[in-house]
């Protein structure tokens, strides 16, 4: 078994698949930890689907495919703030209109490629984590880093507005500016997380580990480490499930993960389905509740 394990570290392609599953399954849990926190899941699918018109420009005019990608999800953070400010349009109906728009235009360009250059951009969509290049390790620790280092300089100004906007504005935080660092450091997170899981599942890896946390402890610091955790270990499992089986690895990535979130929601000590018969509280009245509608109408 751990001859098993240890046999396709010797590829080089394995060493840089292991290192940027490392790496996403860390900035994944941390700032997805505030997303669950402040119910934002929708901004994530946002600005996820919102970078891939700025990958297939940045590759029609040769530049950087990961700078193109953070421009495109800034911009979308940009215009959702503009819909949602300046009109009577609900932040959810904006996010809906907003990454919807972006991603058909992204979907447009890259067929547009695809008839010109006959290459195939699908690992753009769905994450390609055993083809990563040196370069794209390398994009990746940066951004990590960057992602990292401003969560630890920021922890308590993101924490008092995570938890509390309105107190944070009060104490006299700029709250407009913690919110959009917030929005950037999703887009670098996202950006990052492209060459392993794809722009359709990235969502998902950003949202499982940190929703898998959330059931088993209390604080944000032992969710976001625990996420981080539980993120490697999903990218890592994925990883080789993905060389093994020969299956696309961000899918597999995110079945491993979400296989996790299945156990914790089933078994989890103080919020777990199986484990933790006051929660399940609101289904019985449910099913009651079903069943006297059954009796009325027969």
């Amino acid at each position: 078994m751990l001859e098993a394990l240890i046999e396709p570290l010797q590829y080089s392609f394995m060493q840089r698949s292991l290192v940027i599953a490392v790496l996403v399954g860390i900035i994944c849990a941390v700032v997805g930890s505030y997303l669950m926190v402040q119910r934002l899941a929708l901004l994530g699918d946002a600005i996820s689907h919102s970078v891939l018109p700025g990958l297939a420009i940045a590759f029609m005019i040769g530049a950087d495919i990961f700078v193109g990608a953070f421009i495109a999800g800034v911009l979308s953070t940009v215009v959702i703030t503009l819909i949602r400010t300046r009109s009577p349009i609900k932040e959810d109906a904006a996010m809906g209109i907003v990454f919807s728009a972006f991603f058909a235009l992204g979907i447009t360009l890259i067929t547009i490629i695809q008839k010109d250059n006959k290459i195939d951009l699908n690992h753009f969509l769905f994450g390609n984590i055993l083809g990563v290049t040196f370069d794209e390790v390398r994009n990746t620790a940066i951004i990590s880093a960057i992602v990292v280092t401003v969560v630890v300089l920021l922890y308590k100004e993101l924490l008092f507005y995570t938890f509390d906007p309105l107190g944070a504005q009060a104490a006299g935080l700029p709250v407009n500016l913690l919110n959009f660092g917030l929005m950037v450091l999703i887009a670098l997170t996202i950006v990052a997380s492209l060459t392993a899981v794809g722009v359709i599942l990235v969502l998902a890896l950003l949202i499982t580990p940190g929703a898998t946390a959330y059931l088993l402890v209390k604080r944000l610091n032992q969710m976001m480490i625990l996420g981080a955790v539980i993120g490697i270990v999903a990218s890592i499992s994925g990883m080789y499930i993905s060389y093994f089986f020969n299956l696309p690895s961000g899918p597999a990535i995110v079945l491993v993960a979400s296989a996790f979130f299945t156990l914790a929601l089933l078994f989890s000590p103080s919020q777990g389905i199986l484990t933790y018969p006051q929660s399940n509280s609101d289904s019985y009245h449910l099913w009651r509740e079903l069943k006297s509608l059954i009796r009325i109408k027969n």
